[in-house]
């Protein structure tokens, strides 16, 4: 029904792809995969009408067409589910998912609100999406706007959906949920093309899967009989490591951070752990569970109505993140990091350098511009950031790159205290593996305390040692996993069995 044939695109003489060709059958699940910076973005961009390739084109059922903007695209019902999130903040919930379709329930020149309500909570329910549809989406968190973005979707009568990264903020249940309705949606005739780097998502539901190297199709084939492995070894050009952390380093006999009793009307009620120097503390959670909402909590961004915070065993007083970082030295690396985690007009430089300004000054209060690009360049090959050179603007790296450029910044000003939100939203397996390894560094070897945030069982248990399990703004368990007295480190499975049973 849909065909690349021989598209190629170049940005600022970086050739982006190269002479990819692909058909898209109806009716099936097409997996696009590829490290960060493959072409992927590209290509869906292309197929939507927001980039017009250099050369090749566009067939759709056969006739070749020509995509000038989204609403090209659109008009031929083709919809896109970007991992950027794309919602009107000060609207309801009802009005972002039904956005493109309030002309359909005019009734005399008046909108009938009650039939939007009714339909729009019918497309939240099928992602459980459990919150009022009358609520403005403003307050929700990253997930949850997902989840609004994917229904909006599904609302749609598209015959070519292509969802990026849909489940890149969900937990295992909702994104378990969201590939149940996609084997629903291929058997009306839809055809999905599914961008993900979560292998094991791809094998469960992909029909066939193509994969990009270095903007290049390395090639299309059928998921029957296909192995993680072999995909992996398709997308790097190499094998994968798997990770044997094994036991963490922790100071158990110093507490760096201790909360106590902490309440918010209507959300929290005497919330209290503790986190040691070196220690990798996990949060995990369903969606809305408060795990980031209690992080806002601890760096300022949010009052808490009663309880306290304590850092290295003394009151702690946080009204702003500025407080968190300056006074306490502790930094948070925002789940969102397109809104709330980077400036993407800004260059590399700036948004690496931003946290220790204070420290580059001159006499005269200006910034020492050679020491800014001296710390820019350390952590662009510390954490190998693709770039053309420190100048460049962070909104025009992929989305892998940017999320390093996240975490470098907080790396810059040296915390103590690092709260990671679901730090390997959107970034490839290879890239994956080094982020894992570099926060394990930064506890086992650096000593630093970190709070792991993630909607990613296999990241949480590889990574956390101890986790506390939230649900409806309560810690509901605490598991031990860092093979105290002698035993081993448990295994992935019997890990998850825990955490699924205090999520039941």
């Amino acid at each position: 029904m849909l065909q690349i044939r021989h598209v190629s695109k170049s940005f600022s003489g970086v050739r982006a792809l190269k002479d990819v060709s692909i058909d898209f059958a109806p009716g099936e699940v097409h997996a696009i995969v590829g490290e960060n910076g493959a072409g992927k973005s590209t290509l869906i961009k292309i197929i939507c009408g927001i980039y017009t390739p250099d050369t090749g084109e566009v067939l759709l059922d056969g006739k070749r067409i020509f995509l000038h903007t989204y609403r090209d695209a659109l008009d031929r019902k083709i919809n896109l589910v970007s991992q950027e999130i794309q919602i009107i903040p000060k609207s309801t919930v009802a009005e972002n998912i039904m956005l493109d379709k309030l002309d359909r329930y005019l009734t005399r020149g008046r909108i009938d609100w009650k039939r939007i309500h009714q339909d729009a909570a019918r497309y939240a329910e099928m992602v459980e999406l459990t919150v009022s549809v009358e609520q403005t989406a403003a307050d929700l968190s990253t997930a949850q706007k997902q989840l609004i973005m994917i229904a909006r979707a599904l609302s749609s009568d598209a015959r070519v959906l292509i969802l990026d990264e849909p489940t890149a903020a969900l937990t295992c249940h909702e994104a378990d949920n969201l590939l149940n309705l996609l084997r629903v949606i291929k058997d009306r005739g839809i055809t999905v093309l599914f961008v993900s780097h979560k292998i094991e998502e791809v094998l469960a539901i992909a029909d066939r899967i193509s994969v990009l190297r270095d903007g290049s199709l390395i090639g299309t084939h059928p998921i029957t009989g296909l192995t993680k492995a072999e995909i992996v070894q398709m997308m790097i050009g190499r094998e994968t490591r798997t990770l044997d952390l094994g036991r963490l380093a922790v100071d158990a006999g110093h507490t760096v951070l201790e909360v106590r009793n902490i309440r918010q009307s209507g959300r929290f009620h005497d919330i209290s752990f503790v986190l040691h120097r070196g220690e990798i503390l996990g949060f995990y959670g369903l969606v809305g569970a408060g795990r980031t909402e209690l992080a806002q909590i601890l760096i300022g961004e949010a009052r808490k109505d009663s309880g306290e915070v304590l850092i290295n065993g003394k009151p702690a007083y946080i009204h702003s993140m500025a407080d968190s970082l300056f006074k306490y030295r502790m930094g948070y690396v925002s789940e969102n990091r397109k809104e709330k985690g980077l400036i993407l007009s800004a260059s590399i430089k700036t948004n690496i350098a931003i946290t220790v300004w204070d420290r580059l000054r001159d006499r005269l209060g200006s910034i020492k511009l050679d020491a800014e690009t001296a710390v820019a360049r350390k952590f662009m090959q510390q954490l190998e950031i693709r770039a053309i050179d420190p100048e460049q603007t962070v909104g025009s790296l992929s989305g892998g790159n940017q999320q390093k450029v996240s975490i470098a910044k907080w790396l810059a000003a040296q915390c103590d205290i690092l709260i990671i939100d679901e730090p390997t939203i959107g970034i490839d397996i290879g890239a994956k593996e080094y982020i894992h390894q570099l926060i394990w560094n930064l506890a086992n070897h650096e000593g630093k305390s970190i709070i792991l945030i993630s909607s990613d069982m296999p990241e949480i248990i590889n990574l956390a040692r101890r986790i506390l399990v939230f649900r409806d703004f309560r810690i509901v368990g605490e598991i031990r996993n860092n093979g105290e007295n002698g035993v081993p480190v448990r295994g992935y499975d019997e890990v998850s069995q825990d955490i699924g049973h205090y999520l039941a």
